[in-house]
């Protein structure tokens, strides 16, 4: 599969990249796909929920009322489930929720999800670029002159070979623009993003991982 590559301006370089079969022209695996996106929001909760329950409770351990004769149901704490202020029963307690994907798995998920980006045509290839000092306007400048790509508006994923700290920091202040390396690459990300930006370098790496 041969991609144009772009300049900064949005113009034709004159250059392709052929994108590998492997990578970017295999048969979609969904439940791969289901299954390393589920992982990855997994890990991203902090699992500090926290309810206290009747013996953690602070309060009296006087019996609140006598045993018999009363009419109701007999009751020995205030600090019972049954009575607000109480404990919770089986209240939530600190876990993790990250659960363990093999290797294999994971890479099918990620070149299904980079095939998926190759048949809807929503990857664009520019050449690799880098700025003097952090700008949000350069970058935004960028964006702009993409097809398919509305600054500000369109989710963008960009990926570069190596980490480019000017130009990760000229797309913090960009709401829905994201700046990674090959090596962060991950199956939601590309999924999340309207349009998947790769620069050249980045393409070739990919193609030849």
């Amino acid at each position: 599969m041969e991609i144009e590559v772009l300049d900064i301006k949005g113009g034709k370089t004159g250059r392709t990249v052929a994108l590998s079969e492997g990578v970017f022209g295999v048969q979609p695996n969904d439940h791969a796909i289901y299954l390393d996106v589920k992982q990855y929001l997994a890990n991203q909760r902090q699992g500090t929920h926290k309810a206290k329950e009747r013996a953690e409770i602070a309060g009296s351990t006087r019996k609140i009322k006598r045993q018999k004769g009363t009419g109701t149901a007999r009751a020995g704490s205030i600090k019972s489930p049954v009575f607000r202020g109480g404990g919770r029963v089986f209240g939530p307690r600190p876990r993790s929720y990250s659960f363990k994907l093999n290797k294999k798995l994971k890479g099918l998920a990620r070149v299904s999800a980079l095939s998926y980006k190759a048949t809807e045509a929503k990857i664009i290839v520019l050449e690799d670029f880098s700025f003097e000092a952090p700008k949000t306007k350069q970058y935004l400048d960028v964006l702009g002159s993409l097809a398919d790509v509305t600054a500000e508006k369109t989710r963008t994923l960009h990926v570069l070979a190596e980490n480019d700290k000017n130009v990760y920091k000229s797309s913090t202040n960009i709401n829905k623009a994201k700046v990674i390396t090959v090596n962060e690459l991950n199956t939601y990300d590309i999924l999340n993003a309207d349009v998947l930006i790769l620069s050249e370098k980045s393409a070739e790496k990919l193609s030849n991982s």
